[in-house]
This record gives C-alpha cells, structure tokens and sequence, in this order.
C-alpha cells in the first residue's frame, strides 16, 4: 500500500513530544506561609542532608542560595530547579542559560509557593553538572508563619569538597578520611597523602556538621545589598549574570552599611598632601619647559608631604620623583588643579576653597570614581566598593583583583589571571590613606576613608 505525502510522517507532533514542557505554576496564595524543607543530597550513603525553614515567598534564585549555604557549596558551577524527576522534567532557567540560547521560563521572579504548597510536595534541584550533584527537597511541614529569615534546623554530615568528581569520589575521600587517611585508601587521583590532605578543605571531615557556621553562612548570603548608584549597580547586575557573588556580598556586608559622616580633622589629615600642593602652588605657577613643576616647589613638596623621610635622592625633579607626579596628575583628575599655558593653579571650583579641608574633601568626593574607560571605571568601582567595605589597605590590591576576575577581567598577557587592581580612583584613595608618608604602601584600616568610599557608591 503507498502512502500519500498528506499521510506521511509527522515531524511536528515528534518536535511536541521532544520539546520540554515549561514549568505549570500555581497561584500565588492571599497569605504567605513558610516551609519545612528537607535538601537530600541524592546517591550519597549514609544521606548528607539538611533541614532548612523558608518562606514561601522566597524567590528561586534566592532558594538557590540558601541551599548553597545550607549544604556547604561554593556556588562555583551552574545550577538547575526541575519540578519533577522524569526524563524530559520542567526545568526553572537561568539568565546564563538564556545568554546562551536556552528558551524557556525564567527562574528569577518565580516563588517557592509558586512550585510547592502542601506536605510532601517535592522540588529537585541540580548543581554541577560535570560533577553532577542531585538534590531533592521534599516539604516536611507547612508552617503558618512564615520565618523572618531562611534558617537550617537540622542536617547531618559534612558537604563533599567542590570538584570532587561526584558520587564516586565523595565516597572514596569520605572512607580515606574516616581511615585516618590510610595509604591503603588513598584515592588514585593523588600521588601522596600531603597532596590530598592539601587538596582537601581545611579540617574537612565527612561526619562533621556545624549548624552554627551553616547559619552564619546562609544570613551572609541571604543579606541584601545596600541601595547603589545607577553605575555601579549595573556591574552588580553584571556580577549577578556571570554566576559571581564576591561584589553582591561586598555590598551586603554590615560594613557597607556603616557611617558616611568625616569630622574636620579627619578631612585635614586625609587633604593633606592635596592641600600642600595647592599651598605652594598659590594662585599659580610657572612650569618648567618640559611642563613640571620646578625643582624648588618639588622639594617643598616632598617635605611637606613627607617623602622625605623615605625617598632616597635629592627629590627636586618631578620627572625623577614619582610620588610627586603622581600627586599632581591625581590633583588633576580630580579637578583640584588644571595646567594651561605653561602655568599650574587651582581650578576655579576650588581656588576660593583650597583653605577649608571639608569643602576639598566634598569636591574629591563629587568626582569619584576617575577615568573614561571602562577598564578604569570598573577598577575605580571596585576600589570603593572595597575600601566601604573596611578592608584594611593592605589587602585592597588583592580584593580588587579578584572582583574584577568576577566581572570578567583578565591580565593581558594571562586570561587564566586576575588583572591589576590600578587604576586612578585607587591612586586617589591611596593619597587620601597617607601613601605620601608611608612609601605608597598605606596599612591597616581607615575608617575615614571607608565613609567616603560609601558616600560615593551608596544611592
């Protein structure tokens, strides 16, 4: 019998039965109740579990979190919400899945009440899916009040360490750590016991479970971030999209709440250096040919400001005397000085002012963060979201470095690096923290310049 071409094949109805069906949401209900979850971490024997209690309002990416917190993870890989547990499951997407082509509902404004109502309701949520980590949630009880905040009740076992290589060699770390890591034991993926107690996170133990840090951990990442301005929160958002949660936390720290208020004597010892160029500078002086400053006003300069008891040589050329270009350039980004015609002097919007030490520090602030490319705009956001943070100077480089990774940054000759943390609003925060004095190595933490830093990037 022939068949008719009107009879043949029906590839659409095959593309239907493949296609992944979308999420079926319910109702939001008239009162918001809470829930009593229980997050078993699938496959593993004996069970890592956790016992959390959340909100129903509580939005998924939000879950998301919570649940990193709860079980121990670092939230170093994608993860996945699916509603059901069969082969082709409706699946919740992120915005990563979107930016890469994915079609399909979008986890971030979906309620947990949105997936789960009553007793027994289930949720299955996947994490790493090289490592392939499948945990199920399963409502134990539906609370009448919701809790103010997500909290862990109850859990059992340690989380296994990140990259382990799933199921498989979980267990095998677990049972070399229960040994008393007996060489016997020792997974293959080591060539000897100090390299995988190296590898290993510090005093990770599979039976050990802290449902106190657990809960320190879930406020921390649960905290909301203060309120930004319109720059900086869009590289918030970008931090957000890329999976990275260093600047989110940055910005959620009890730190970044702190106080924005600077006494006058705090502005007259962060001005200093600043008001000692204007000081000498007066209302104008001549450069020299090659365009800086002359040696004798280099020298007054390095003395007034200190790099002298440090600088070695006479500090009487700006060309050989960095600490003291620097100041100038930096005094121009800021609009403290402009250069014209051969003549350095105090800019209009500063000349009438240059004696009072609030009414400079006012206008540094109005002009933070420096620079017009986006490499110096985004190192100049990341400078201050870290010196509000009241991270001590010495660590500000590093802390950088690394938020710049989270958004993408990389070295120029290495993309597997983090890039350098310069950038102009840095040398400005460091001048303000006294590099002048100390050799462009300021230390410890400056609570003064922590309030201006959260001046500029609070909305």
């Amino acid at each position: 019998m022939s068949v008719q071409p009107s009879e043949s094949f029906d590839s659409g109805g095959l593309d239907d039965l493949w296609r992944r069906p979308e999420p079926q949401l319910l109702a939001v209900p008239a009162t918001v109740r809470g829930f009593r979850i229980r997050i078993d971490l699938q496959r593993t024997k004996p069970p890592v579990w956790r016992r959390v209690e959340v909100p129903g309002d509580i939005l998924l990416p939000r879950l998301h979190e919570v649940i990193q917190a709860a079980m121990g993870w670092t939230d170093s890989h994608l993860h996945r919400f699916r509603t059901s547990n069969d082969r082709n499951a409706p699946e919740f997407l992120t915005q990563f899945d979107l930016d890469e082509g994915d079609e399909g509902m979008l986890e971030d404004d979906v309620r947990l009440d949105q997936v789960i109502a009553g007793e027994g309701d289930r949720l299955w949520y996947d994490y790493d899916f090289g490592d392939d980590w499948k945990h199920l949630l399963r409502v134990e009880k539906v609370l009448d009040a919701p809790p103010s905040a997500p909290v862990c009740v109850g859990g059992k076992l340690a989380c296994p360490p990140e990259d382990c290589g799933g199921v498989w060699g979980y267990a095998e770390l677990a049972d070399w750590v229960r040994s008393d890591y007996d060489d016997a034991l020792r997974p293959e993926m080591f060539d000897s016991t100090a390299e995988g107690r190296a590898w290993l996170p510090d005093g990770w133990h599979p039976d050990v479970f802290d449902i106190d840090e657990t809960n320190e951990l879930i406020a921390s990442v649960t905290a909301e971030p203060i309120p930004v301005v319109e720059e900086l929160g869009s590289l918030l958002k970008l931090a957000r999209n890329r999976g990275a949660r260093g600047l989110r936390d940055a910005l959620a720290h009890p730190s970044a709440s702190g106080a924005t208020d600077v006494s006058a004597d705090d502005a007259a010892d962060l001005t200093e250096p600043f008001r000692a160029l204007l000081d000498i500078v007066g209302d104008g002086a001549a450069l020299t040919g090659a365009g800086y400053l002359k040696p004798a006003a280099v020298e007054q300069i390095a003395h007034r400001t200190g790099i002298t008891e440090w600088w070695i040589g006479k500090a009487n050329r700006e060309d050989l005397t960095w600490p003291v270009w620097e100041l100038r350039a930096t005094a121009r980004a800021l609009g403290l000085v402009s250069v014209r015609k051969g003549r350095i002097a105090p800019t209009r919007a500063i000349a009438a002012r240059r004696g009072d030490p609030q009414a400079i520090l006012r206008h540094i602030t109005g002009r933070l963060p420096l620079g017009t490319t986006p490499a110096e705009r985004h190192a100049g956001w990341m400078a201050l979201v870290v010196a509000a943070n009241e991270t001590p100077a010495e660590l500000w480089e590093s802390r950088i470095s690394e938020l710049l990774f989270e958004l993408g940054w990389r070295d120029r000759e290495d993309p597997y690096r983090a890039p350098s943390p310069d950038s102009p609003t840095l040398d400005a925060l460091n001048l303000l923290t006294g590099a002048m004095r100390v050799n462009r190595r300021p230390k410890s933490l400056n609570t003064a310049v922590a309030a201006i830093a959260r001046t500029v990037i609070r909305a």
